[in-house]
Parts: C-alpha cells; sequence; structure tokens
C-alpha cells in the first residue's frame, strides 16, 4: 500500500471537505449546531493525511514494522474519527456517535506506536 498517495489524496479531501462546510453546507452546519462538529472532523482529518503522507516519505525504502503499524492506526483513525464526524454532522444516524472515540483511540495510538518505535528516521 502507497502510504504517501493515500495521505495526499486524504489532504485534498480533508480540504475539500472543510471548505464545503465553510461554504456549501455551512448555513446547514450552523443552523443544526454542527458547524464546530464539521470543523474537528476537518482538522483532524488534514493533520493526520499529512502527518501520514510525510512519515511514509521519510522511509524511503519503505516503512518498518512500527512505521507501518502507526500509518494503519491513523488511516483507521481519520475513516473512524473523522467519518463518523462527518456522518453526525449530515446525518441524525446516532450510531455513528460511538465510532467516534475508537477512531480517536486510533489516532492516539499511532502517535503512541512511533513514540515507542526503535527507528531513527
Amino acid at each position: 500500500m502507497n502510504f504517501r498517495i493515500i495521505g495526499a489524496i486524504l489532504a485534498a479531501l480533508a480540504i475539500g471537505l472543510g471548505a464545503m462546510g465553510a461554504h456549501a453546507l455551512e448555513p446547514r452546519l450552523v443552523a443544526e449546531g454542527k458547524l464546530e462538529v464539521w470543523k474537528t472532523a476537518a482538522l483532524y482529518h488534514l493533520v493526520h493525511a499529512v502527518a501520514l503522507y510525510f512519515l511514509s516519505a521519510l522511509k524511503g525504502q519503505g516503512p518498518d514494522r512500527s512505521t507501518l503499524v502507526a500509518l494503519w492506526l491513523w488511516l483507521a483513525g481519520i475513516i473512524l474519527f473523522s467519518g463518523s464526524l462527518y456522518g453526525l454532522a449530515l446525518t441524525q444516524w446516532k450510531v455513528l456517535g460511538p465510532i467516534t472515540p475508537i477512531g480517536g483511540v486510533c489516532l492516539i495510538a499511532g502517535w503512541i506506536v512511533l513514540l515507542f518505535s526503535k527507528s531513527e528516521s
């Protein structure tokens, strides 16, 4: 899996979704009190997409095991955390609520894996 490409695509998507929330969806999101939820989703999405891109780009020959675990955790976190928040902002699907913290744990776990990584990049 090419995490550099995935990171670039996810970063572009985060910017697009952030702009959509700030412009096209703003009246709806403000009326429903969901603008901050959307902003949080876009922020965490963008930060972790950029981190995913750069971490994978730093590993010239491919990521070591701990880096690969962190990349997968961040990818899962973006999908679960930001994805569930985007869904909560746009729908009334309460089932998405319990998914958000699972995604947050994935994002945090990715950083912890890197903290204890033995690589020196």
